[in-house]
């Protein structure tokens, strides 16, 4: 079973690497671009078939080690 996990940093924390890129559109000449916030995207394998399992197991992965929960949050999808 497949999950995607979403982290973005929370609202109200600067974000450098988002305004760099957002410098960036601008001096190549994009227009339109209001802001930019930068976050991970994760693809994980999980063994089983339980949904409900798979996402109690990729919630503890993200609190402990794929996510900042001081400074970021984080959505799980189980693909089914």
């Amino acid at each position: 079973m497949k999950a995607r996990v979403t982290v973005t940093l929370k609202t109200g924390v600067l974000d450098p690497q988002g305004k760099a890129i957002e410098g960036a559109l601008r001096s190549l000449g994009i227009a339109g671009i209001a802001s930019v916030r930068q976050g991970k995207f994760f693809e994980v394998e999980v063994e089983g078939t339980d949904p409900a399992a798979a996402e109690a197991t990729v919630k503890a992965a993200c609190d402990k080690l794929l996510a900042n929960t001081v400074v970021e949050n984080y959505r799980v999808e189980i693909a089914r």
